[in-house]
């Protein structure tokens, strides 16, 4: 959601080998910000002495992590927006380039932050990404090659799709923020007057859930799929809020879950990407860092990393939180 400067492809190669060289077995992990608690249920949530690991720096704007299980243990795949690209980062291995052009295929400028956003699994493993410069939602199948899920909505094409979520169903429901637009709102490719929040169902039929978001952004389900939460990342109205979900998939009255808008501007960042775990805790990336909620909106902690933080994930075992924050992968273990 900044505008970052653009960075040439053999910067590109240094940053990957600066990268895999950063943290060797033999050196300390570094670490990043502190870990605020304020509420003693956070205190069995993450251990007395939890860090904020630093796994990899020297990105332009990481974003839209996904942990990827695989039969070797597993792998973090994230965006790195401005470069267009994919990476790749696996222990004992360090970042890799996993793929590149990652969010626009065009052969023209398209703006500072052409590339994918967020970044999920589809019910088949197949990473389906939400391209900025290309304005669709899109999935590397596995047989080679990408193919379009989606890029309009009656006709209209979308502002430049941010982040998404399945439902076990099958059903994908994915934010469209203007912010990959090389002008943002008043781009004048825009073709839609409005920010919307849709489901894009298995059978391919897409229905506009909500317009009430004015900056839509990071989106996930509560355990039992019966709320959906989706952040605003517009800094006259920094929130969260909390929608049911309706029994045919649709969304019934929003109620508010958190307001950091009396942050913006103290805290570096905006309401972004969120991971929920297994308790329904929200773990939302926003002003300063993650905040930790709860289901009702209570705020038990911050990971404050310090930096403009986009996005969150868990993976490994589950008790890992994968951080992008600017220009850092992090790594934070909770239980």
């Amino acid at each position: 959601m900044r505008s970052p400067k653009t960075v040439s492809m053999s910067a590109l190669v240094v940053c990957v080998a600066a990268v895999i060289s950063l943290s060797p077995p033999a050196l300390a992990q570094p670490t990043l910000g502190e870990i605020e608690r304020l509420d003693p249920a956070f205190d069995a949530m993450m251990a007395a002495d939890a860090k904020i690991e630093v796994l990899a720096k020297g990105f332009t704007w990481s974003e839209g992590p996904v942990w990827v299980p695989d039969a070797t243990g597993g792998h973090l795949l994230f965006s790195d927006i401005p470069r267009n690209t994919v990476f790749k980062w696996k222990i004992g291995e360090g970042i890799r380039l996993f793929l590149q052009p990652s969010g626009y295929t065009g052969n023209t400028f398209y703006g500072l932050e052409p590339g994918s956003n967020g970044l999920v699994l589809d019910p088949q493993g197949q990473l389906v990404s939400c391209e900025h410069g290309d304005r669709r939602i899109s999935v590397l199948t596995t047989q080679g090659g990408k193919r379009t899920l989606v890029d309009n909505y009656r006709g209209k094409r979308l502002n430049s799709p941010n982040d998404a979520v399945y439902k076990s169903n099958g059903d994908l429901y994915f934010t469209d923020p203007p912010y990959g637009l090389p002008q943002g709102w008043d781009d004048p490719r825009r073709e839609l007057d409005f920010c919307g929040v849709y489901r894009l169902s298995k059978d391919g039929a897409l229905t506009l859930l909500t317009t009430e978001m004015t900056r839509p952004n990071g989106i996930g389900f509560a355990p039992d799929e019966r709320t959906l939460y989706v952040a605003q990342s517009d800094p006259a109205a920094a929130v969260w809020k909390a929608f049911p979900v309706l029994e045919d998939g649709t969304l019934g009255t929003s109620r508010l879950l958190f307001d950091a808008t009396s942050w913006v501007g103290k805290r570096p960042g905006l309401p972004d990407g969120m991971a929920i775990d297994r308790d329904g805790r929200l773990w939302a990336t926003g002003p300063g860092g993650v905040l930790v909620l709860t289901p009702e909106g209570k705020l038990l902690g911050r990971l404050n990393t310090g930096q403009r933080t986009a996005n969150c994930t868990f993976g490994e075992d589950g008790k890992s939180l994968f951080i992008t924050a600017d220009s850092y992968v992090c790594r934070v273990r909770v239980h």
